[in-house]
């Protein structure tokens, strides 16, 4: 049950309290002092160091889950898969899509904005080694239980690596509904349409541990984004007139292709 100072009512109220969360210490305290000594690179900038919300359309149709902010990427910029990596490739493929206005994001401010898509994690605070314990998941579970109780046209959920996959079904209710032998596996390209007409889309995450050694290429990377992309053109399909078809996704894809 959710305690009542972590009870809001909207998408910017839970922006707004993610923040000031200080449910798991170790978390926090890692991020402030990532956030005081920085990367050389970044030395002049002044890091946020604080749990990073999440970010999107609220009328998203593609909900996207990863695993928590990076501790030089989205705990010093506050946006989440902003300023690493990770977010190059994955604003990237967004842009190519058409769920991005553009191909790369490098701070909170830059004016990006994202359409049909909204993006959260397993975790808001940067975790040491980038593995949080279960206990601060289990903790931080509530933004994502709130934010999907709020983000009512989700059809498509993409999830970024095995973590994500677990944290999305636990949170969702569909890890408890459903017996071990009925839950859908986790692997890179795996689909699962839940009962709901929710479908379940995995991925490996977009790190540089998978990207740098080979496990994740561009490729497959963008093939992922390609069968999002038809996913959310079918929901928006289905939910139109049949006069109305053919709708701005569907258009903003095939004109980048």
């Amino acid at each position: 049950m959710q305690s009542a100072e972590f009870r809001v009512k909207g998408l910017n109220e839970i922006a707004t309290a993610i923040p000031s969360c200080t449910r798991c210490p170790r978390l926090r305290a890692y991020c402030q002092d990532i956030a005081r000594t920085k990367k050389r690179e970044f030395r002049d900038q002044t890091y946020w160091g604080k749990p990073v919300p999440g970010f999107g359309d609220p009328a998203a149709r593609l909900l996207i889950v990863g695993l928590a902010p990076a501790a030089h990427g989205a705990n010093r910029t506050g946006r989440m898969f902003t300023g690493d990596s990770s977010g190059n490739w994955l604003y990237q493929a967004l842009h190519r899509q058409g769920f991005a206005d553009r191909p790369i994001s490098i701070s909170s401010d830059d004016g990006l904005t994202l359409s049909d898509c909204f993006i959260t994690a397993a975790a808001r605070c940067a975790p040491p080694g980038n593995r949080p314990a279960q206990e601060e998941m289990n903790a931080c579970q509530t933004w994502m239980e709130q934010e999907l109780a709020l983000l009512k046209n989700v059809r498509v959920v993409l999830v970024l690596g095995r973590i994500a996959w677990e944290r999305w079904l636990r949170t969702s209710g569909w890890w408890g509904r459903l017996a071990p032998k009925e839950r859908p596996g986790f692997g890179h390209g795996r689909e699962h349409r839940f009962p709901d007409g929710t479908t379940l889309l995995c991925s490996f995450h977009p790190s540089r541990q998978n990207t740098n050694t080979g496990k994740l290429t561009r490729e497959m990377w963008h093939r992922i984004f390609e069968r999002a992309a038809v996913l959310v053109g079918e929901v928006a399909e289905n939910s139109t007139p049949q006069r109305n078809r053919g709708t701005q996704r569907l258009s903003q894809r095939k004109a980048i292709e």
